[in-house]
């Protein structure tokens, strides 16, 4: 058996500074060399290089794949010394002068890898490898969920982060509901009705 991811699904969000301050100095699995790192338009595409020759170069390898957004941060409001924010007394204050302080932000591109195994992660060749730099990501993101069945040569494991947090997870084996065939239904193959 060899390495493979059968199911996964991510809504992982995390700030493109992060993604790229990983890719500094990260930590590559076996096989993996580097990665290529490109952006199109809102499109970030994260690509194996493999750390050998049994990889043609012509065989396109595993990348991640994530849709890049800007969304507005901001700053936290300043607080009373009850630790609430200041506010009036409640109702409208039609008299007062005070101009209420705006809130400093600021936009910040997210990197967003969001969808089910081939919107997320692409190609074959090196597939595990990259789906061990997305777990590690995911270790990373600020918010949303990877969830995972892979294979790592006999073993099959279940992954689940949250919110940056590993959570345990299991895989259940359920018989295929197409391996078993009920007398109720209909054998649309040998109808006398149908021609």
């Amino acid at each position: 058996m060899t390495s493979r991811v059968y199911r996964l699904h991510s809504t992982l969000e995390l700030p493109l500074e992060d993604v790229y301050d990983y890719f500094d100095d990260p930590d590559l699995p076996e096989n993996v060399e580097d990665v290529d790192i490109t952006r199109r338009n809102n499109t970030l595409i994260i690509s194996a290089v493999p750390g050998d020759d049994s990889i043609s170069k012509y065989t396109p390898t595993a990348q991640l794949k994530a849709s890049v957004t800007e969304n507005r941060v901001y700053e936290d409001e300043p607080e009373d010394e009850h630790g609430k924010p200041p506010r009036g007394g409640g109702g409208p204050q039609w008299g007062a002068l005070e101009e209420e302080e705006e809130i400093e932000s600021e936009l910040v591109e997210y990197a967003c890898f969001k969808g089910d195994r081939e919107t997320v992660l692409q190609n074959t060749a090196l597939q595990y490898q990259m789906f061990e730099v997305l777990c590690q990501i995911a270790e990373r993101a600020e918010r949303g969920t990877l969830t995972a069945v892979a294979a790592d040569e006999e073993d099959i494991e279940a992954v689940r982060i949250v919110d940056g947090d590993r959570r345990p997870a299991s895989v259940t084996v359920a018989e295929d509901p197409t391996d078993s065939e009920s007398d109720d239904s209909v054998d649309w193959r040998s109808n006398e009705f149908i021609s």
